[in-house]
């Protein structure tokens, strides 16, 4: 007979404070969980607002034109959130190499950046549907820009995430304060893309300041072999990436295809609000996995054994989450959405246990399988769920709208989480063990 070996709660949150470094940590995690707190808020300011200044309609028309501009947003990231992050954390007391390393970065993000605006160029001025509103399209561009500027990566690689928060909220502040001046009524709807757009574009060129400044690293021109090898280490994570957002970022863009903007616009609020929830989960990702790393490199055994007592504490804080928002859907929706959005309380009933199960694939896939160097595994699930994805909204979505489009998200996370655990605990990578008894 076995049983799962059981942990004590209490014990793992006091194990977080037994080295200075741990203390460190904590601290570092709570400084970015209050800022970061802050820059959630800031957008919970101005949805509300919006939804009801703009309507379904135009809001639809925005969500729809950041899902097709978050497309070129994955390109120009090219997986280095990840891999840049690692090489920077392994090498971060090597100026030369980090020297390297955030100019051959740079130099391939600034390429990737061209491009994307070609591309986008072609697909907007070449098909009616985007045509028609190539002003929005244009506009929502400055994201791009403005992220292809933000180094987030260094920034957690060096495990400097007050810088990553604070620019955020400045972006963010600047965004939310121009919104109630600039954005009265619905013929406003432009410009809430351009000054988003401006606010990212800000916050990037204040980065690059700061790191030239503050850590003595400046763009030089790296090595066609440094560069080939920098597109090689985000290779896999980026194809993840472009496999993920087939059935996250997608699933609007789909929708948009097969309905309207107002379909669209019932959806994309309640995704907003799920948005928000998963959101509380990304100060404690951000601080844990540049230290998971550095663990495993030293010790897969103690990397493992941080990374069991996290999946305890994920899995419990995002299932009261998942409940929660189950429970109170009604109340949230009218409370934030307003009472025209009525349509959206069964989307947010559905997308309800998202948070949980990407809490947990958070844990599995990103800090486990990716700090143990399993990054063809984890690719190879993510594809799997991309196609499903596809077929589940080829499916659901004509026969039921917005509803196909939440089961299939939900199908598909579930697919996700499952199949890392398994993988997981069938290669030796044990998250849960069992003894014999």
């Amino acid at each position: 007979m076995q049983k799962v070996k059981t942990l004590n709660p209490i014990l793992i949150f006091q194990s977080f404070f037994n080295t200075e470094e741990k203390k460190r940590l904590f601290e570092n995690f709570v400084s970015l969980s209050v800022l970061q707190g802050l820059n959630y808020l800031l957008p919970l300011v101005t949805f509300p607002y919006l939804v009801r200044v703009l309507g379904a309609e135009k809001f639809g028309l925005l969500a729809f034109a950041t899902a097709t501009i978050d497309y070129f947003r994955i390109l120009t990231d090219y997986g280095f959130n990840l891999s840049a992050t690692r090489g920077i954390s392994i090498h971060r007391e090597d100026k030369a190499k980090l020297n390297e390393i955030f100019s051959a970065v740079m130099i391939i993000k600034f390429g990737l950046l061209t491009i994307s605006f070609l591309l986008l160029a072609a697909i907007v001025f070449s098909f009616e549907k985007f045509r028609v509103d190539w002003q929005i399209y244009i506009l929502t561009f400055g994201m791009v820009v403005g992220q292809t500027f933000f180094p987030v990566w260094f920034f957690q690689g060096m495990e400097r995430m007050k810088y990553i928060t604070f620019l955020n909220i400045l972006a963010k502040a600047l965004f939310t304060i121009a919104i109630f001046i600039f954005v009265k009524e619905q013929t406003d709807f432009w410009k809430v893309p351009l000054l988003n757009s401006l606010g990212f574009i800000l916050a990037g060129i204040i980065s690059l300041y700061l790191i030239i400044k503050n850590f003595n690293t400046n763009v030089t021109f790296p090595s066609k072999h440094i560069i080939l090898e920098q597109m090689k280490e985000g290779w896999h994570i980026f194809v993840s990436t472009v496999a993920i957002s087939l059935y996250t970022i997608s699933t609007p863009f789909i929708l948009g295809l097969f309905t309207n903007n107002t379909i669209v616009g019932y959806y994309s609020a309640a995704d907003k609000i799920i948005q928000a929830i998963k959101g509380l989960l990304g100060p404690f990702s951000q601080t844990i996995y540049p230290f998971i790393n550095k663990k495993v490199v030293v010790s897969k055994e103690a990397g493992l054994k941080i990374i069991r007592k996290i999946t305890i504490c994920v899995a419990f804080f995002t299932f009261l989450l998942s409940i929660s928002v189950f429970t109170f859907a009604q109340q949230v929706t009218f409370l934030v959405l307003g009472q025209s959005y009525i349509k959206s309380i069964i989307i947010l009933k559905i997308l309800a246990i998202t948070p949980f199960l990407i809490g947990l694939s958070n844990v599995f896939g990103i800090q486990t399988m990716i700090s143990f160097g399993r990054n063809r595994a984890f690719r190879n699930i993510l594809i799997f769920a991309s196609v499903i994805n596809i077929i589940l909204s080829l499916l659901l979505v004509p026969a039921f709208s917005y509803l196909g489009s939440a089961i299939a998200v939900v199908i598909v996370e579930f697919f996700v989480t499952t199949s890392m655990f398994i993988y997981l605990q069938t290669t030796g990578i044990k998250i849960v063990e069992f003894k014999d008894v």
